[in-house]
């Protein structure tokens, strides 16, 4: 799966774009591969697409809530039993996405913005905060059985 994570420049947010790449009749989306980007709006635009987005949005911020794990990581040094700590990412942003695909083809996709609100305006996300990320989306798409 071709999904694609980029840290913004000078800025602590990072977006991540997951293209669908095999069917998912429980979302009734079948045929995905699309000969022009008009015909993966009307994908976008379908129940099954928005039943999609609303599962992400829910898979999403759980993972927020509870990142998996990851060796070495300096979150699961300090733990916090009080629950008051706020969570160290927040979603900005998550919609449908026009994919390119191979042979001048198109697919829909999800794109998702995350954002360190902690962080100091101007600058871009630690390599730490990059890889937790990563691991959010690689749990994300384990969960909805997008791979």
């Amino acid at each position: 799966m071709a999904i694609r994570i980029a840290a913004d420049k000078d800025q602590p947010s990072a977006t991540i774009e997951i293209p669908l790449e095999n069917p998912l009749p429980d979302y009734d989306l079948r045929q995905l591969e699309q000969p022009t980007p008009r015909d993966v709006d009307a994908i976008l635009v379908s129940q099954g697409f928005r039943d999609l987005v609303d599962d992400a949005r829910g898979v999403l911020m759980d993972l927020l809530a509870h990142p998996p794990h990851q060796a070495n990581s300096p979150e699961h040094a300090k733990l916090d039993f009080t629950h008051s700590a706020p969570l160290p990412l927040e979603l900005t942003q998550l919609t449908g996405a026009i994919c390119p695909g191979g042979d001048e083809s198109y697919r829909p996709g999800l794109w998702i913005v995350l954002r360190d609100p902690h962080a100091k305006p101007g600058t871009s996300l630690p390599q730490a905060t990059q890889e937790r990320i990563a691991a959010i989306v690689a749990q994300l798409v384990r969960r909805l059985q997008l791979d």
